[in-house]
């Protein structure tokens, strides 16, 4: 007899685990490690302007440091026998100027309105300490420095950073009467007046002409009148010849400037930085005596790594580096102008439309400087030339703009549009 042994019933098949209590139903659980969950969510942009804006800047600094470190090689090593010293100082504080502009792209724009006004009476504390107390010092005939403990700083950076965000939230509350012209005067000119006059105090008027074009292009994105603008431009022009031509220092630039600095000038006086200038442009070419090689940086041109910066990267890295800088401000502004356009909160638009007037105005400033366009003014190059206090606020400004990128309002949720905003000028 042969025995049939029984089949084996078929195994059921398995049951799918069930989905994570904290997850919803369907969703499977990632293994993704809780720092690379973190660092998606602080990038987590809603729309390519941030990452447009974020890039620009980075390569910006990274751009400038590689140049700080060339064009101060030489100044470093004469003054401590270290060729890495301003390099080692300017990496410090693009260091501390990075989570400082990561940290402000992830603020709420109601953060930047509560704070506005603590930070307008800090800056102009600061700069107030600066031009009336033995802590402030001067550098080159200007008073725009201070020094408390073992900590220096340039507080009229400070004062910029506040002007951006109080001026935006400012003019934002305003728009309702923003076409009186008395009323806004009130609120708006003894702040900027005293933001302006304590930077003239200290003889620095290359900065206070950058806040004022930060404050002009504030009240022109707010949408005040034209005409009120013209009469306010024509007050300021006449203002700044009395200002230029109070100081002898400044009065011999600019009538140097008047009459024409050429190679065969007195280039040994007042034309020293632009005749040299120039030859540091001219002897670059088109594309450079290479990066580290220029002949203009030992010790023949002043400020070479801080307010005649372009003038090195034009003699290393020739015509295409210095255009490379032009069209990297330029992506950066479109960048700028693309938050502006796509932000319906009145209060957004015209942060950020300052940020752009600070930081391209001042770009254009420099550079035309050292072309010989304008008088030598002492502005630096935004994000790329040395200097602790500026690149850190710079940067920090940048951080407003980007907040504004990563969170964009809503036609819900935005402020009602103003006349200035939405009213016709005239």
């Amino acid at each position: 007899m042969t025995t049939i042994r029984p089949r084996r019933p078929p195994t059921p098949p398995a049951k799918p685990s069930p989905p994570h209590p904290q997850q919803p139903p369907g969703q499977q659980v990632r293994n993704s490690p809780a720092a690379v969950v973190a660092v998606k969510r602080l990038f987590a942009a809603e729309t390519g302007n941030y990452f447009l804006l974020l890039g620009t800047t980075l390569f910006l600094v990274a751009f400038g440091l590689v140049m700080v470190l060339s064009s101060s090689s030489v100044t470093s090593f004469t003054e401590s026998d270290n060729f890495f010293r301003g390099f080692e100082r300017q990496a410090t504080f693009a260091a501390l100027g990075l989570p400082l502009m990561l940290l402000a792209s992830r603020m709420p724009a109601v953060f930047w309105k509560k704070w506005a006004p603590l930070a307008i009476l800090l800056g102009l504390g600061l700069q107030f300490l600066t031009v009336a107390t033995p802590l402030g010092y001067g550098v080159n005939g200007n008073t725009n420095w201070i020094m408390i403990g073992s900590i220096n700083m340039q507080p009229s950076e400070v004062v910029k950073l506040a002007l951006v965000i109080w001026l935006g939230s400012t003019l934002a509350r305003k728009q309702p009467e923003i076409h009186d012209w008395k009323k806004l005067a009130i609120s708006v000119g003894p702040v900027a007046g005293a933001a302006i006059g304590f930077v003239l105090l200290g003889r620095d008027m290359g900065t206070a002409l950058i806040i004022t074009a930060i404050v002009f292009g504030a009240l022109f994105f707010a949408g005040v009148k034209l005409r009120h603008l013209a009469a306010l431009l024509g007050v300021l022009a006449v203002g700044a010849a009395i200002v230029a031509f109070a100081s002898l220092s400044r009065q011999t630039r600019i009538l140097a400037w008047q009459e024409g600095c050429s190679t065969d000038s007195d280039f040994l006086g007042s034309c020293w930085q632009t005749v040299h200038g120039w030859w540091a442009l001219a002897s670059g070419g088109i594309f450079g005596v290479g990066l580290g090689n220029s002949k203009a940086k030992w010790n023949w041109l002043p400020e070479a790594d801080n307010d005649f910066i372009f003038a090195i990267i034009g003699e290393e890295l020739g015509l295409l580096g210095a255009v490379l800088v032009l069209v990297l401000f330029l992506v950066m502004a479109v960048a700028l102008v693309r938050i502006i356009r796509s932000n319906p909160d009145p209060f957004a638009k015209i942060t950020v439309s300052v940020v752009m007037v600070w930081v391209i105005v001042q770009a254009f400033v420099n550079i035309a400087v050292v072309l010989g366009v304008l008088p030598v003014l002492g502005v630096p190059l935004p994000l790329m030339s040395a200097g602790g206090t500026a690149l850190i606020s710079g940067m920090v400004a940048i951080g407003v703009a980007l907040s504004f990128a990563r969170r964009p309002a809503t036609e819900k949720t935005a402020a009602p549009r103003g006349p200035g905003l939405s009213g016709q000028r005239s």
